[in-house]
């Protein structure tokens, strides 16, 4: 029971929070009848959208990671599938809704933007009804701590109360020790915690296998962040609202389901990542580059859901095998560090991508270059990820081939190898 319910409350909140139906026709909307803006327009509200979808995209890390400090390290894997599913199917169940609400029910787009209101309320409402932690998700060393902090309090006042009878205090200098006291004890701590993970930080990102994967996550991110938010405008210019019917609801509803999908093969992909991955992460970049450019040349409207489908689709399997790599290099503690890093990476890289090729303050191009940029920019990506695979592979066959020569005892070892795993 005291799994069940926290984690019925987390399902609520991936829920609701994913249910959003105006989201794949945010565009349309705003340049619409009902807003009537232009393309140029309305900037100050995207820059606040964008601020406050920066802050719901760092309390995800929260939302993954708070369910740790909540269960069983048994239950670890089985909850997190929960909370991730039920995630993935309110995003599609949203579209889904969006899209029925306009093709079959003829209703105005504002209602969609009134219905995904309402469904933030209840997600609002959800965690306020879970418990708190018992314990800390990264300084479970705090409990020794504290406890050395209470011994070394009573010996204090033990000492006090034993010299009261030599030289008693008055109350003044009773409450200024105390003061100090408390005051020394709190700047101590906040040292202390700053500098565990100032050293988590440096003792995780040493690790070769998960800074290639963790480097991978903050520039595919960024990247596959400018792409979903821009991706209406440029079907707005591709195929206008206004004088045809879209079909944007059903495009995310398939692009989340067949991204669950993919997500879900990966544990059954015959793929050795640890000797593999970074010439993986090479070709599917490449693939995600090839459907940016398909949509920004073409001009075709079912050749751009098409391949805004299979981008989003080798995204969410990508970071799923990116999750598991960095996972299998850490310990429980540190797991919201390290995706919290990561995330906080993309999302800066991604606000200077945004300044520097959409804002009026740098270069303020038009979506199709836009998506050019885009591409060019997962190419490059991709180039990363072949030159760091082809120096691994051939690292590994320099070391095969120095360790011929040596004694049968050296020979029949196995070779030192990356904490990533084969699956």
């Amino acid at each position: 029971m005291s799994l069940l319910y926290p984690t019925l409350l987390m399902c609520v909140y991936g829920f609701f929070s994913s249910l959003r139906p105006s989201e794949p026709f945010l565009t349309a909307y705003l340049m619409g009848p009902d807003k009537n803006l232009t393309e140029t327009q309305g900037l100050i509200a995207m820059q606040l959208l964008e601020f406050f979808f920066g802050l719901a995209t760092a309390s995800e890390v929260a939302y993954y990671s708070y369910i740790y400090s909540i269960v069983e390290t048994e239950h670890y894997q089985r909850v997190t599938g929960y909370c991730r599913s039920i995630t993935l199917f309110g995003s599609a169940a949203g579209s889904l809704t969006g899209q029925l609400m306009l093709s079959v029910g003829k209703v105005q787009q504002r209602h969609l933007v009134i219905v995904t209101l309402t469904s933030a309320a209840a997600a609002f409402v959800a965690p306020w009804f879970l418990p708190m932690p018992m314990r800390s998700l990264f300084f479970h060393k705090g409990c020794g701590v504290a406890e050395e902090t209470l011994n070394s309090s009573r010996s204090i006042m033990k000492r006090t109360q034993d010299s009261e009878s030599e030289e008693p205090l008055n109350s003044q200098d009773t409450s200024m020790l105390a003061m100090a006291s408390e005051v020394g004890n709190h700047r101590t701590g906040l040292v202390e915690v700053f500098r565990m993970l100032f050293d988590d930080f440096l003792q995780c990102y040493r690790q070769r296998t998960l800074l290639a994967w963790s480097l991978w996550w903050a520039l595919a991110t960024c990247g596959y962040l400018q792409v979903i938010n821009y991706a209406q405008p440029l079907w707005e210019k591709v195929r206008p609202s206004q004088e045809y019917e879209i079909y944007n609801g059903y495009v995310e509803m398939l692009s989340t389901l067949l991204g669950a999908v993919a997500a879900l093969l990966v544990s059954y992909l015959p793929i050795c990542w640890a000797v593999w991955g970074e010439l993986a992460l090479c070709v599917l970049s490449l693939l995600m580059a090839v459907c940016i450019f398909v949509m920004d040349t073409l001009k075709n409207i079912w050749l751009c859901y098409g391949s805004y489908i299979v981008f989003r689709a080798t995204y969410m399997l990508l970071i799923t095998v990116a999750t598991y790599q960095v996972a299998a290099s850490l310990n429980m503690q540190r797991y919201a560090l390290v995706f919290g890093v990561n995330t906080f990476v993309a999302l800066l890289l991604q606000s200077l991508l945004t300044v520097a090729v959409v804002d009026s303050a740098g270069l303020g191009l038009d979506v199709f270059t836009q998506f050019l940029i885009y591409g060019g920019y997962f190419t490059l990506v991709s180039g990363v990820f072949l030159l760091a695979g082809l120096c691994k592979l051939a690292s590994s066959r320099r070391s095969k081939h120095d360790a011929l020569p040596g004694s049968q005892t050296e020979s029949e070892s196995p070779p030192a190898s990356d904490p990533g795993s084969c699956i």
